[in-house]
């Protein structure tokens, strides 16, 4: 059972979080050899201000 764990800032829709699901899963069942209703596609939201990026805020300015 794969299990992909997709972290991203908020602001993705539903439809692109479908969209992404959907790809993901259709890479592994192609690739990997995988049985599509296996694929376990997980998203994690962040807001910027939870995530650095070079020691710096990712909501800072540049």
């Amino acid at each position: 059972m794969p299990v992909i764990k997709v972290r991203l800032w908020t602001g993705r829709t539903r439809e692109q979080k479908a969209e992404l699901a959907r790809r993901i899963t259709d890479a592994l069942v192609e690739v990997a050899a995988c049985e599509r209703d296996t694929v376990r596609v997980l998203f994690d939201d962040y807001d910027k201000s939870d995530w650095a990026v070079g020691g710096r805020l990712a909501d800072e300015p540049d």
